[in-house]
């Protein structure tokens, strides 16, 4: 007989318990298994502030379309891209907790570590030299378009999304911030103008920055004839732009559909802008009407809701409203205002 008083303990664990522990562990071990492959976690590196097509993907990583659609298969069945089509394109990006209903917010924690980690990556020197000219390709066609069609630009847009139909919307949403001051407004990409009016009345001085020389010249006319005299013109990148530069409030006012990267230009707006000051965003939603690639001079088929918030919270910057308008021909408007949130050290 035992002398060993734990022996005759029995432990016994309600088999409901130990049931959901092995589902937990499961369910990690399933998700972890799905990164687990250098390919896949040089795709969600690829994907850090970017959407591509299965092609670009291979194009990128020089891996045959077999095998990377295999690849994203186990990427997705896992939560960890989320997908979109335009037309007969696919389009990849990295998942959100909004884009599932269960898995990926039960390792929410697990895939912010894990796409912390895999950002600090470098590109292979080969994959940084194909995606920059993934880039050009997007940036040339878009340019090219505005070169050549920057008189008909109002008439093109207007059979998408007329901005009598929106203008107002944006404006009202304007007046109900919180604003940290009303000193500076930068509008990134203002097109023929229009909204720089409303924030002529609303800021000291209004910013219009634009990397297309024919369209800040529709911009500039509308200036001219409506005698703004507190706003100011620039053509130019945003990297460009002086550090110390400090608005309050920066606009992209349906211009990230046209913009090879719109990830990366939210970026670079959380990098501009001080703690409290206020992006506003008014974008389509995603659609279907391929058309206007063409005839508009689009990049991309709208956006996402889900894809356009993600962005923000990847550049700091904390979503405080959203707003939706149907517009005619099947378009849908989406305004977001998100505010930057502070740093860490601005906190100590």
């Amino acid at each position: 007989m035992s002398t060993d008083p734990l022996h005759s303990l029995e432990i016994k664990r309600p088999a409901s318990d130990s049931h959901i522990a092995n589902s937990d562990v499961l369910s990690l071990a399933s998700y972890l298994k799905a990164a687990a492959d250098p390919l896949r976690l040089s795709v969600l590196r690829l994907l850090k502030q970017d959407s591509f097509a299965v092609l670009e993907l291979c194009h990128l990583l020089a891996v045959k379309q077999s095998g990377m659609s295999h690849h994203l298969k186990i990427l997705a069945q896992a939560d960890l891209v989320a997908t979109r089509r335009e037309g007969n394109t696919i389009f990849y990006r990295r998942a959100t907790a909004a884009d599932s209903d269960s898995g990926l917010q039960d390792h929410a924690d697990v895939q912010q570590a894990l796409f912390a980690r895999i950002d600090q990556m470098p590109l292979d020197i080969d994959v940084a030299a194909r995606l920059l000219e993934v880039q050009r390709e997007r940036i040339a066609s878009s340019h090219s378009f505005f070169e050549d069609n920057a008189a008909l630009f109002r008439q093109q847009q207007e059979q998408i999304a007329d901005y009598e139909l929106y203008g107002l919307a944006v404006a009202q949403l304007l007046d109900n911030l919180d604003l940290p001051a009303q000193k500076l407004a930068l509008e990134i990409g203002p097109g023929n103008g229009q909204f720089l009016g409303e924030l002529a009345t609303r800021f000291e001085k209004v910013l219009g920055l634009d990397n297309n020389q024919p369209m800040l010249a529709q911009a500039a006319d509308y200036v001219s004839a409506h005698k703004l005299k507190n706003v100011e013109l620039r053509c130019g990148e945003i990297d460009h732009l002086p550090a110390n530069l400090h608005p309050d409030c920066v606009v992209l006012n349906m211009v990230l559909h046209h913009t090879p990267s719109p990830a990366e230009v939210i970026a670079a707006v959380g990098q501009l802008l001080p703690a409290d000051a206020v992006l506003l965003i008014c974008e389509l939603s995603h659609h279907q009407q391929s058309w206007v690639r063409e005839s508009c001079g689009d990049i991309w088929l709208g956006f996402d809701p889900n894809e356009l918030t993600g962005w923000l919270a990847q550049a700091n910057l904390a979503c405080e409203h959203s707003q939706y308008l149907a517009l005619r021909n099947g378009f849908q408007i989406q305004i977001h205002a998100a505010r930057k949130l502070p740093s860490f050290s601005t906190l100590i």
